[in-house]
């Protein structure tokens, strides 16, 4: 059974998150540090690696209007650059709100102890990838 990773790119920390069509769920992974927007390439490689995704997921931030922000520019890049390097389909999905959501999730399951920026980030990314998957029925 194949599997998806998604990303809610960031440029001091990305989140992760796999999930499977069959189930239209996704499950957070640890977040990685970047330092100015870019990972440690060969962390990712190893995580390929042992997921061994068959697609991918990127967060693009968007304002409410639908209009991009200035980090919009550098996800689509980030993008570009995983396919360049695992060379597997990688989509873009609109990620409006998903770390306000991500937040009250967090909250919901332990309150502020919870609200550790790698742990918003990656299920940020649940919640990027659940949307795509959403969007795809």
């Amino acid at each position: 059974m194949s599997c998806i990773i998604a990303f809610d790119y960031g440029v001091k920390s990305i989140g992760l998150a796999v999930g499977q069509k069959i189930t239209c769920t996704g499950s957070p992974l640890a977040a990685l540090k970047a330092v100015d927007g870019i990972p440690n390439w060969d962390q990712l490689t190893a995580l390929f690696e042992e997921w061994q995704p068959a697609e991918i997921v990127v967060g693009f931030p968007t304002n409410m209007d639908g209009s991009d922000q200035a980090i919009t520019l550098r996800a689509k890049k980030f993008a570009k650059r995983l396919y360049h390097r695992f060379k597997i389909p990688v989509h873009g999905h609109d990620e409006r709100l998903t770390t306000v959501d991500a937040k009250e999730r967090l909250f919901e399951m332990g309150g502020y102890k919870k609200l550790t920026k790698g742990k918003i980030d990656s299920v940020s990314a649940v919640l990027i990838l659940e949307s795509w998957f959403e969007s795809k029925l």
